[in-house]
């Protein structure tokens, strides 16, 4: 059960605002190609790149933070690529998909 439903329940006569509704179906990220998702080791130890966004460098990082808070790990933003700690490849395509982004998955 989402934070919406539970304030529904709370206050049943309560209606979203159409403007609220408006904001809530519009989406952040536009795209023209897929972002790209690869598996790499550095030093030894298990990585997943994510590059291929072209938008907003702000709009970037934003997704980095979501991403490394989903997935409790460690991660950075470097030259247009955000670099996740460990191999979370299927889990993060699909948060990507869930978001409206289209994705690849590249080696392996």
């Amino acid at each position: 059960m989402d934070l919406e439903d539970q304030l529904k329940q709370l206050f049943p006569e309560h209606s979203v605002s159409e403007e609220l509704a408006e904001k809530k179906e519009e989406k952040l990220w536009i795209q023209a190609e897929p972002m790209i998702c690869k598996y790499e080791k550095r030093k030894g130890k298990a990585t997943t790149i994510i590059e291929g966004y072209t938008g907003a460098t702000s709009d970037y990082k934003q997704l980095a933070k979501e991403i490394k808070q989903l997935l409790s790990v460690g991660g950075s933003f470097k030259n247009e690529q955000i670099i996740i700690q460990g191999d979370y490849r299927d889990r993060i395509m699909k948060f990507l998909q869930d978001k409206g982004f289209k994705t690849k998955r590249v080696g392996g």
